[in-house]
């Protein structure tokens, strides 16, 4: 009579790690961002990024071995569409070189990261791994943030060392607040959609710890952006819910900011200063309507094609006016004083309109609004009554990977509004594209296990018909 060997902890693991294979090129790139960045560091190419190259690497060799179909034709398209404006505008930059340089990086973060992405993550158990990965990098930059307000370590603010930026540094002062931001969204969306009572309160706890940083990295940019794309996830996962959750968030605040005085001072000041962006903007507001307008100039002179890639640093003077500032004052967090240049408007909208021209713009928007719309397909169907395998208590209904993959996409396009690709957490920017394109893309006709297991069933036919 045989017996059945006791499962051990070390075997749980190796099997969770067996499984997880695919995607922990992935979380790798996820991880990396964790380590500290040089404070003299221009926000060139970093480790993350050179290992983000190798998940492309690692999907090509993966695509191969289980003789998968690499994409389907609408996907194929979505993804694909943003090259022909990149393409254009490279083959259109006065400096051959840095239309390369902006070609590379451009398919970096939005055709080839979120397809090898989209590729490598399997069913809703992978892309909820992805999500956690994501709240486990915020929580770490937010501690590091956190240590730097209290002990004075920080960016400058207002003549203080206190501005929370993690490990990136002050030359990346928006590096932790888009990492936490991206955390927020993610706990939100886990703790709204998933089915165990302790994951849900676990993603709750996370979510609210993670507020305190995310203030702290005075980043207005980041707030709107994080308050919109949770609005849009507690609106998509009910009213009712939505109002106990904001009932619980004021509650929270007012204790934490009206009781404890939790940096109260400056983060009025701060929250002030977002409506007097017209009355009386101060001088960092001032700085990115003059490169807006810069912007808008440089797309009115070239409105098909823009003025290449790479080239919004030469046309900007010739179309900025005298109210631009010589460059943005950076010091603290082991950097000495200097300015940095301001070399894009700081929009990611206008940036592609100046020097991609609308050609880019509406194959960028075109690919986006196409993500948004499947995402948001993707959730209905996530809420109709279970179906097949790939409904399993493994893969769960999947409302909390829909939430994940629409405010994601939904915080992105909030924050391009404000900002644009470049420093070290650019490549995350990859990362978010290709996790949302694989839920926005996902076959509407099965279920992700019932899509991973038509490759192997080919297989295994073939293999019997041998």
């Amino acid at each position: 009579m045989s017996h059945a060997l006791p499962v051990t902890p070390l075997d749980t693991l190796t099997a969770a790690l067996r499984r997880a294979l695919p995607v922990l090129p992935v979380i790798a790139v996820i991880a990396l961002l964790g380590l500290p960045i040089a404070p003299s560091g221009e926000g060139g190419a970093n480790i993350a990024d050179a290992v983000s190259g190798l998940v492309v690497l690692c999907c090509a060799v993966h695509l191969l071995r289980t003789r998968r179909r690499p994409l389907s034709a609408t996907a194929a398209v979505v993804l694909g569409l943003p090259v022909v404006g990149i393409s254009v505008a490279a083959a259109g930059a006065a400096d051959v070189g840095a239309g390369i340089t902006g070609l590379t990086r451009y398919l970096q973060v939005f055709v080839l990261v979120p397809a090898a992405v989209l590729l490598l993550v399997r069913d809703r158990r992978d892309l909820r791994l992805l999500a956690w990965s994501f709240v486990a990098l915020a929580l770490w930059q937010g501690a590091v943030g956190v240590h730097q307000y209290v002990t004075g370590t920080g960016a400058s603010y207002q003549g203080e060392d206190v501005r929370a930026v993690g490990t990136f540094g002050p030359t990346d002062v928006m590096g932790m607040a888009t990492v936490v931001a991206f955390g927020v969204v993610c706990a939100v969306a886990l703790a709204l959609g998933a089915a165990e009572p302790r994951r849900r309160t676990i993603a709750v706890l996370c979510a609210l710890v993670l507020l305190g940083p995310l203030a702290l990295s005075f980043s207005r940019g980041a707030w709107i952006a994080t308050a919109v794309a949770c609005g849009a996830q507690l609106v998509l996962a009910g009213v009712r819910r939505a109002v106990k959750v904001v009932a619980v968030l004021v509650a929270a605040g007012t204790i934490l900011v009206g009781g404890l005085g939790v940096g109260s001072s400056m983060l009025q000041e701060r929250l002030t200063s977002i409506t007097q962006v017209t009355d009386a903007p101060d001088q960092s507001v001032t700085d990115r309507y003059t490169m807006w307008a810069a912007a808008t100039g440089m797309w009115r002179e070239h409105p098909l094609t823009g003025v290449g890639l790479k080239g919004f640093p030469d046309y900007r003077d010739s179309h900025a006016s005298l109210a631009l500032s010589s460059g943005s004052d950076i010091a603290g967090a082991g950097a000495a004083y200097h300015k940095q240049a301001l070399l894009s408007p700081h929009n990611m909208y206008l940036l592609v309109l100046s020097e991609q021209g609308l050609v880019g713009l509406l194959a960028l928007a075109g690919s986006w609004l196409a993500l948004l719309v499947g995402a948001l397909r993707g959730l209905a169907r996530s809420r109709r009554p279970a179906q097949g395998a790939g409904d399993s208590a493994d893969t769960g209904s999947g409302t909390d990977c829909a939430l994940v993959a629409c405010g994601l996409l939904v915080w992105q396009l909030v924050d391009f509004v404000y900002a644009d690709i470049g420093g070290p957490s650019t490549v995350l920017t990859g990362v978010v594209f290709g996790v949302v394109g694989w839920w926005a893309l996902m076959d509407p006709s099965g279920t992700p296990a019932a899509r991973e297991a038509a490759p192997a069933a080919a297989v295994r036919k073939e293999a019997a018909a041998r």
